[in-house]
């Protein structure tokens, strides 16, 4: 029998009924869900952590409006990462349910900000590109750091507030609403009004990359035109363009794979009711969400020109501090004591 069938008769606000959203019901699932957490998440903190650091030491990266979009979706991947960890596997592996609706639904709304934060600066990437790639005249006085600075304000107080909309009353408890299949809590009409919203900007997403592809595809249809006419400069800053908007391809299609089963169930269970085993299929789905923060710094690091010499940069100033220390004094000392012992 499905266990939330139990709880049919009793309030769906009780904290009792949360125990019906835990549906892990193995060992073995358990573990499963705890690696692929912990390893995704620690992945992803790391990668992440090292991208702004690339972007900030580096005055040429950090003075530029489109590495500060980049920089808040590191950011944004950062907290998605913590915060959806923590309470993932408290609620679903340590099955911790003595906490208030209150402190449930900020866990939920820190997710879905860090989330939505990420995807809104993918955005905005793709608008920076856009104007890169169309207007490149009148790009610089298009998109400054002040206007890229206010744009990722009015980004990040939107998304925070859309999320704390159950925490602030639009919940099914305050309502007495029917309540959402896959979250406790949470209403019913929020959740498709928020899956909707997801499906839409992430179409918006799909449509500027889109756009972007095709301007990618003229521009590399004059390359060689510039090229013949001597403009090595112009040329070489179109192929640049053309590099990043392919990058920005990359992790939009690594966006739509990762995202797609998420969506695809809460749109499910918006029509449907959903088996205790699409439940579990979807707790599994949920760390795809994670898995896409940790691919996207890999992307950044393997085609991004800059962050991948300043992480070269990086390495080597390693390697000499590990060859500096290698050959200090002391290391030579121990080197010759070892000897005379021999």
């Amino acid at each position: 029998m499905d266990i939330c069938e139990t709880h049919e008769n009793t309030s769906k606000c009780s904290v009792s009924s949360m125990e019906c959203f835990m549906v892990l019901s193995t060992q073995a699932q358990e573990i499963s869900i705890a690696t692929l957490c912990g390893l995704f998440g620690i992945l992803c903190i790391l990668e992440n952590i090292l991208v702004l650091y690339l972007i900030f030491s580096s005055p040429g990266t950090r003075r530029k409006p489109s590495y500060l979009f980049i920089s808040s979706l590191a950011l944004a991947d950062i907290l998605a990462s913590i915060i959806f960890v923590c309470s993932f596997l408290s609620f679903h592996v340590f099955k911790e349910a003595d906490f208030s609706k209150e402190m449930f639904l900020l866990q939920l709304a820190g997710v879905t900000t860090s989330f939505s934060a990420s995807l809104s600066s993918l955005l905005l990437t793709a608008l920076d590109r856009y104007l890169s790639i169309c207007r490149p005249s009148q790009y610089k006085l298009l998109v400054t750091r002040r206007r890229a600075w206010a744009a990722l304000g009015v980004l990040w107080l939107t998304c925070a507030t859309i999320a704390s909309l159950p925490l602030l009353g639009w919940n099914c408890c305050t309502l007495d609403s029917p309540c959402s299949q896959l979250f406790p809590f949470v209403d019913s009409s929020y959740l498709s009004s928020w899956t909707c919203s997801t499906l839409l900007l992430l179409g918006c997403v799909g449509c500027a990359y889109a756009r972007l592809l095709r301007r990618a595809r003229q521009h590399m249809a004059c390359m060689q035109q510039h090229q013949a006419r001597g403009g090595k400069q112009q040329a070489s800053r179109i192929r640049m363009d053309v590099t990043l908007a392919k990058t920005l391809v990359m992790v939009l299609a690594v966006l739509v794979l990762c995202w797609s089963p998420v969506l695809g169930l809460m749109t499910y269970s918006i029509f449907c009711r959903l088996s205790a085993r699409l439940r579990r299929a979807f707790a599994f789905c949920s760390t795809l969400c994670l898995l896409n923060s940790t691919i996207n710094p890999i992307i950044y690091a393997l085609r991004s020109k800059e962050l991948s010499a300043s992480l070269r940069m990086l390495f080597s100033q390693f390697r000499r501090q590990l060859k500096a220390s290698e050959g200090s004094p002391e290391a030579d000392s121990a080197q010759k004591s070892s000897v005379i012992e021999t």
